[in-house]
């Protein structure tokens, strides 16, 4: 089963390689990875999707808080939240610019640059969106290179992750 698990960690030299290490020794894969700085410079949001039962990931997420560098972690899989996943396609459309035109319309993709015949696309919604988009460009024929960002999340309202300072205190 897919697992979405944001993490809050310590914005500090090392402290992703300790994560990924852990998930290395203890023979876990990671589907996607994204890391960025939060609203606090001094906390960094990790956004990691991987494959597992319940119980491997209720194991992966005990792991991880013994970690010293993370603050808290939230397994969003079952839960509401709002996930989102950036990718930046160039296509070629040397077949026909309508037809490229067309489906980057049924997915509200936006053309951000145009050179020799490929277009650079940014597509911004869902990994089950984007997988659907890249299929139709791939039976198009029409695919030339993708790089994508991975999952990142949020909980919906008040509830999710946050540091407070006075915590640790």
């Amino acid at each position: 089963m897919r697992h979405v698990i944001s993490v809050l960690m310590a914005n500090e030299a090392g402290a992703l390689v300790r994560v990924a290490g852990m998930f290395s020794q203890r023979g876990f894969n990671i589907e996607t990875l994204n890391v960025g700085p939060t609203e606090d410079p001094k906390v960094s949001r990790l956004t990691l999707v991987t494959e597992g039962t319940e119980h491997i990931v209720d194991q992966i997420n005990r792991q991880l808080l013994k970690l010293v560098d993370v603050i808290d972690v939230l397994d969003m899989t079952g839960d509401e939240h709002v996930e989102r996943e950036l990718a930046l396609i160039k296509v070629r459309h040397d077949n026909g610019h309508d037809a490229v035109v067309a489906m980057a319309r049924n997915y509200e993709v936006s053309s951000i640059s145009e050179d020799d015949a490929i277009e650079t696309l940014q597509f911004v919604g869902t990994g089950d969106e984007l997988n659907a988009f890249v299929a139709a460009l791939e039976d198009a024929g029409v695919l030339v290179e993708l790089a994508r960002s991975g999952a990142v999340t949020l909980t919906p309202g008040a509830t999710g992750l946050s540091y407070d300072e006075a915590d640790d205190a």
